[in-house]
This record gives C-alpha cells, structure tokens and sequence, in this order.
C-alpha cells in the first residue's frame, strides 16, 4: 500500500504534481545559476549580498558604470519569476536582464533571492521580498551593511519591478508601502512584466502553495479595489504577452487599478505575437529589446 501511494498521482498543477504521499516532484527543479562579475564592456558591476540567514534571503547588486565617485543612481528592486516555484535571481536569464537595464537606465538594480516552493510555502516569497526591502531602505541615512546603496543610491527615486509570480510580488509590496509607509523612501513607479494575478486555471495551483490565504478573494491573488487604491508609487507600467495565458490577469489588473480611484498614472503595453517572458530567453529579438527599451525609458522618465 505504501509503494502505491508513492507512486500515485493524487494532484497535478501546471509546475508540479503531488503523490498521494504527500511528496511534491517540480517539473523544472534545475536552472543553470551564473556568478557575479563586472562587465567590461558596459562597465556595470556585480555582487552578491546575504541579507538574512534565517531565513535564507539574498540579492545580486548591480550597479552601473560609475564615472563620478560621488554620483548617485535612482534604485531599481527587482523581483524574479517562475511560478513560485523556480528560477533564481542569480540565473544567467534574470543576471542579464538586470545587467543591460542597469546599463542602460542608468540605475543600481537589487534583485532579489527569495525562498521557492516547496521548501518554503507561500507566504514565504512575499516575507521574503519585504525583508529584502526594509533592509534596502535600512541604507536611508547612509549607514546601512552596504557600501554601494549608502554611498550611491539616491532614495527619492526608487521603483520596484518583477516579471511573472515576480510581477504579483511586486504588487504586494508597493501595496504594503502605500499602506504603512516605508520612511526615508519614495516608490516613483511599479513595472510588472505579464503578472500573475488570479481569474486563470492555475488558481488552485496558488492555493495549494500558499496554505495561509483567504480563498479566490485572497487579496494577494485578486486584488480588491481599496488595495489598489492604496498602491504606494506614481506610476504603473503593465505589459501583457498576446499569446500569454495570463494575458486576461494582466488586463484585469489594469481596468481594475483604473476604476479604483488610486491618482496615478497607468500604461498597459502589449506584446503581440509574443508568449509569456519572451524577453528572458530571446533577449536579442526585436520584441524583446523594445521590451526592454520601453523598461529604460520609464525609469529614465522625469514626471
């Protein structure tokens, strides 16, 4: 009996299935991680910081090419995709994108290494992201762990940012701030790359991961309109994939942050042809450079 319940499939979801054991097989439970390094080609730099222990949390740092040792840069916080589930901040896909947008917006980016289910359930990547957070505000006043953001990050202009599961993190944190306020920070503006949001077949699938929550109408999933009035920054910028399953996620999220009475401004951009984070594995294709180009610009942007 307990062979069969090994072997017996009792839940399966778009990035993983569960035995009736309990035991939980990720379909994609490897990705190739590459190490920090300076570029000398664009000049941006590289490192990697150990932000808490217990739990396990850390971040790539990149920071562009610094002519003026007195020069600060607005503040990029980056948060990865992958269903929760997978991928890195410090996969080669995810390093490079943060590179060539620190490079070409002229901004340090901070990506952040949150913990993955299943070894950590949700709500452990939101916790995670917000403990990433506060300690890069914790660099305000210039006397954080961190050289680079005390002496180079002007905090006045600092915008989050995060593709996918990343895009719906990105969400809660710029909500969080709207809500309780982050001192010495002020959020310019929020990009969310194809965002996962809830009203899609993998519903159930953010349930499971997540054995904290408040159902379909848990507002981490479905954002209700007093949270999204609430959103702590200026700015939006949505992109939406034309053949993107998650593409009806990203347009709700749109009309519904419009209709919510929050008093900033928002853009929804679309990527017809194109599938879900097209950008990551074809970075050199015509969409995906206007991607990126429309990312520069909307950090570049003086309002």
């Amino acid at each position: 009996m307990a062979e069969l319940r090994d072997s017996q499939i009792a839940l399966k979801f778009r990035f993983f299935q569960v035995y009736q054991n309990g035991r939980i097989q990720l379909f994609r439970s490897h990705w190739d991680k590459i190490p920090p390094y300076d570029d000398p080609i664009t000049g941006v730099r590289s490192k990697d910081v150990t932000i808490s222990s217990d739990p396990p949390v850390s971040a790539r740092i990149f920071m562009p090419n610094l002519r003026n040792p007195n020069h600060k840069f607005p503040l990029l916080f980056y948060i990865h995709g992958g269903g929760f589930s997978m991928m890195s901040a410090f996969s080669k896909e995810y390093h490079h994108f943060c590179s060539r947008v620190s490079a070409q917006a002229n901004v340090i980016v901070v990506s952040v290494e949150y913990g993955l289910f299943p070894e950590r359930r949700l709500p452990a990547c939101y916790e995670d992201s917000w403990a990433a957070l506060q300690w890069v505000a914790s660099h305000v006043n210039g006397n954080g762990p961190e050289p680079w953001l005390n002496n180079h990050v002007t905090f006045n202009k600092v915008f989050f940012g995060g593709d996918s599961a990343g895009g719906n993190i990105s969400h809660t944190l710029v909500y969080r701030v709207g809500a309780i306020g982050l001192p010495g920070v002020r959020v310019d503006g929020v990009i969310l790359i194809h965002p996962f949001f809830g009203g899609t077949e993998d519903d159930e699938m953010w349930l499971f991961m997540n054995p904290i929550h408040g159902g379909l109408q848990d507002p981490k999933l479905n954002p209700p309109a007093e949270n999204l009035a609430k959103l702590g920054c200026e700015r939006v910028l949505i992109f939406v994939a034309e053949k993107d399953y998650l593409k009806v996620a990203g347009k709700n999220y749109y009309e519904e942050l419009k209709k919510s009475g929050w008093r900033g401004r928002v853009e929804l951009v679309e990527n017809h042809g194109q599938h879900h984070c097209f950008h990551l594995r074809h970075s050199a294709y015509e969409e995906a450079v206007e991607l990126t180009n429309k990312v520069v610009s909307f950090l570049k942007a003086d309002w």
